[in-house]
């Protein structure tokens, strides 16, 4: 068989893959693809190819004049939310030049991930902008607020993660049997209440639900 004939001298290279190639930032959205060992390609593969068009990573990336990324056209996951969702609508002239251009992709909402006590949240006028996002957001407060989730959607309707993480002061170390030390099983109760709610202890209303719980468990006399 003889061989195909060579291409015409203004013939460009155009090479697409789907891989995860050296100098990329990746996001907590992309599967793991690592095969026989190797997790990335060196950028140097595709040296002599006019242009090459990856996928994979879902943030929009150059990595050289002739090598980029386009990312996904919608967000998978907040670790997207900085993400300019964009496509690149590439040239390629004669002479092997290339010219790119940033064409942003319509998306039905933005994503936004925002931060703090819930009172702070729910009055910021700094996050105004956020309302009519899809909104992850993180609380901060030492005692877990009362029906958070439906006090945010009252500003955020479009909120769809919530995520705890109270800030609370560094507690010296006891042992098991020096916190239990001449405490009574009420006092045992509260305190790890206050224990779990970062040294908010129980209200009135709960320590009464508490002493019954108590009450209730222990042998009746008789």
């Amino acid at each position: 068989m003889s061989n195909p004939p060579p291409p015409p001298a203004a013939t460009r290279s155009l090479a697409l893959a789907h891989a995860f190639v050296t100098g990329g930032t990746p996001s907590d959205s992309e599967r793991d693809i690592t095969v026989g060992g190797a997790s990335a390609v060196p950028v140097a593969t595709f040296d002599g190819v006019d242009y090459v068009a990856l996928g994979h990573l879902h943030g929009c990336q150059t990595l050289t004049d002739r090598v980029r990324y386009s990312g996904s056209p919608l967000a998978y996951s907040f670790s997207e939310a900085a993400h300019r969702k964009s496509t690149w609508l590439v040239d390629l002239d004669a002479a092997g030049s290339v010219r790119a251009e940033r064409l942003d992709c319509p998306v039905p909402r933005p994503l936004a991930r925002v931060r703090g006590r819930l009172d702070a949240l729910l009055t910021d006028p700094a996050l105004a902008a956020h309302e009519s996002a899809w909104v992850e957001a993180t609380l901060t407060d030492a005692a877990r607020p009362e029906e958070p989730m439906a006090r945010l959607a009252g500003r955020f309707p479009h909120i769809l993660s919530l995520v705890f993480e109270p800030d609370r002061p560094p507690t010296a170390p006891a042992s098991y049997a020096q916190r239990l030390s001449d405490r009574t099983d009420q006092q045992i109760a509260e305190d790890f209440v206050a224990h779990v709610r970062g040294g908010h202890g129980p209200d009135r209303r709960e320590r009464a639900a508490l002493r019954a719980a108590l009450d209730a468990a222990r042998p009746k006399e008789g």
